[in-house]
């Protein structure tokens, strides 16, 4: 551009003879001129932002005469090209005054050079503040393409800072940008949706751009040849679906959105296909479009995107898997297109803790409503995985694991084989972690494998005594600590499997529970009736899965069911050894899950027992 700059002022003054042009310059203009075809010989080592380089510009920028304004301006847009630095107001307010010019040469070329001024972080606020955006908003009206390209390449760069956001929102640039946002020219398209993106980062501006009629314009350009436009367009998009008020309009307006943005994770493009995955993440908040996801075949692309070798790729895809599992009508097919194993193999996923919890929290809830997926999570690993894992993974994490431990202890059926595999082992020390949600979830586990509801003779509790004094304490450490806790939802948990474990009918842990001085007593102090404070410290364990419709912290009857469990288990301590065994025996029946018997009915009994049972249920809710 240097060559075209001089040959620009040579053509203005050099190439007509004197006595035709000398008339039509002022001194001070002859003289800027001079000076800056002298500054343009030496441009590598003149600073053209102060002195007499600017002077010079200045002089020819406010100049009435057009030849000379078109050469101020080619001067600014190629000095700026090769060099940005914060300016001031002195360099500044020529250019402004040249993008007013209606001039389309020195239009194009002072909006290049503004832009190229706007990506300094300082400048970007002093353009705005200078008043700069009115006339960029008028080039962008231009019928000429190039000025519609830089004036809009400007408002991009300047749209990156966001206490500029919400003056551009203001200023009736979304309009404008809207409609070039379908230009035929490619590059007018790319900065107009590059600036649409950059307005998407706050709540306030994402709603005036889709007041601005942006919707539509962005979910057409999805299927753009061009990749720029289609991640413009893609993540523009999901931002845009992080309200829900929004997803219902996308819902409402745009019935192609889910399987253009399925198509677009198959793109060429790393970026795009990332972005592609993260919206449709964003689309899963809603139940709708978790089901319009696997309906549109978005699960086999996603399988892909999981087992990349690309971290953007596996946790845009972790992250969207998640939220398609939450429906219950996506568990099984997740299942059969073939996650379980990756997601499994992601809970070792040391580089990423992120990574890890989507994949663990959909295996929770792939496992939250069926029995069958229960059993073919066990069986594919989850559970050896989870052990070896659960101490070394960070508390996020863990606080996800033991949630999928207490989901599947749920099961009848797995009870058994996850006692034998030794998962006791972790969940105890976890019941001393310094999360109150592990802490939470690891003893609703604990107490999901401690109760059944078809209990034989055959069962066995062994694997409760061999980790009753180990490792860290064991259970008995465990419990203890629960009963003297000030939470009493803690409280309540440990009195309920105390429960479970004197109904088991095996006389070591019966004996272990009735010999414990460290137990016996605290339950005796339980079993009186008492005011206790319903204010919890989980944070919302195990109610932070949002299965349960009822809280601890919405009535008193948790402090009634402490009492109550508390009493029973005195009765047991109370009584002959032998009587408890075999009132322990008695209780095992194949339907009924044990009644408690004593002086209280079977159906208060039931209605007890259901509801400590739902307060353990940590994981049969779903997480996000």
């Amino acid at each position: 551009m240097g060559n075209a700059i001089s040959s620009c002022c040579e053509s203005c003054f050099r190439s007509r003879k004197s006595q035709s042009y000398e008339p039509l310059l002022l001194e001070n203009e002859r003289e800027a001129v001079a000076d800056l075809l002298q500054f343009l010989e030496n441009r590598t080592t003149t600073n053209f932002f102060q002195g007499s380089p600017l002077q010079a510009l200045t002089t020819l920028s406010f100049s009435d005469n057009v030849d000379l304004q078109r050469s101020a301006a080619l001067a600014f847009a190629e000095i700026t090209e090769k060099e940005v630095r914060p300016v001031g107001r002195d360099t500044l307010d020529p250019i402004l005054f040249l993008l007013s010019s209606h001039d389309t040469e020195v239009q194009r070329a002072a909006s290049a050079a503004l832009g190229n001024l706007a990506v300094n972080t300082e400048n970007k606020l002093l353009i705005v503040k200078l008043g700069g955006l009115e006339p960029l908003i008028r080039q962008m009206l231009s019928p000429n393409v190039e000025v519609q390209c830089n004036a809009v390449g400007c408002v991009t760069n300047l749209a990156t800072h966001d206490d500029n956001k919400t003056k551009i929102a203001k200023s009736g640039a979304l309009v404008p940008l809207t409609r070039l946002a379908r230009s035929k020219d490619m590059r007018v398209q790319r900065n107009a949706t590059g600036a649409l993106l950059n307005m998407t980062h706050s709540d306030e501006n994402r709603q005036q751009l889709v007041n601005a009629g942006a919707i539509p314009v962005l979910v057409s350009l999805l299927n753009s040849p061009d990749t720029d436009v289609q991640y413009y367009c893609t993540t523009a998009l999901s931002n845009i679906a992080v309200d829900g008020v929004n997803r219902k309009k996308l819902a409402q307006s745009e019935p192609k959105l889910v399987s253009s943005l399925v198509s677009l994770m198959d793109s060429s493009s790393l970026k795009v296909q990332c972005q592609a995955a993260l919206a449709l993440r964003n689309l899963a908040s809603d139940e709708k479009y978790q089901l319009e996801i696997v309906k549109c075949d978005g699960l086999t692309p996603l399988l892909r995107l999981l087992q990349s070798s690309y971290l953007p790729l596996i946790l845009s895809a972790a992250a969207c898997v998640r939220n398609v599992s939450i429906h219950p009508q996506n568990e099984s097919p997740i299942i059969e297109a073939g996650f379980l194993q990756p997601l499994i193999n992601l809970l070792a996923f040391k580089d990423n803790e992120e990574v890890q919890c989507h994949a663990i929290s959909t295996l929770r809830n792939l496992a939250a409503s069926s029995e069958k997926n229960k059993l073919a999570i066990v069986k594919a690993g989850a559970v050896h995985s989870i052990k070896q894992l659960v101490l070394e993974v960070p508390m996020n994490v863990q606080s996800e694991m033991t949630a999928c431990v207490a989901v599947l202890a749920l099961s009848d059926e797995l009870k058994g084989q996850l006692l034998e595999m030794g998962i006791c082992e972790v969940l105890i020390p976890l019941t001393n972690s310094p999360s109150s949600e592990v802490q939470g979830n690891s003893a609703a586990a604990l107490g999901n494998l401690s109760s059944k509801d078809g209990r034989t003779a055959t069962d066995d509790y062994s694997a409760f005594n061999d980790v009753w004094d180990k490792p860290e304490g064991g259970m008995h450490r465990y419990l203890y600590r629960f009963l003297t806790s000030p939470d009493a939802t803690f409280q309540h948990i440990a009195v309920w499997t105390i429960v479970q474990l004197l109904e088991s009918g095996d006389p070591q842990l019966i004996s272990n529970i009735r010999n414990s001085d460290l137990l016996i007593p605290n339950i005796r102090q339980l079993s009186q009736s008492r005011n206790t404070s319903r204010t919890s410290s989980l944070g919302g364990t195990p109610r932070s899965h949002r299965s349960h419709s009822q809280s601890y912290q919405e009535t008193d009857t948790g402090d009634a069911e402490i009492v109550l469990l508390s009493r029973r288990i005195l009765e047991y301590v109370d009584a002959d050894l032998d009587d408890v065994v075999e009132k322990a025996a008695q209780s095992i029946t194949p339907s009924a899950g044990g009644v408690l018997g004593g002086s209280y009915d079977g159906k208060e009994h039931e209605e007890l027992r259901r509801s400590v049972r739902e307060a353990l249920a940590v994981g049969s809710s779903r997480g996000r």
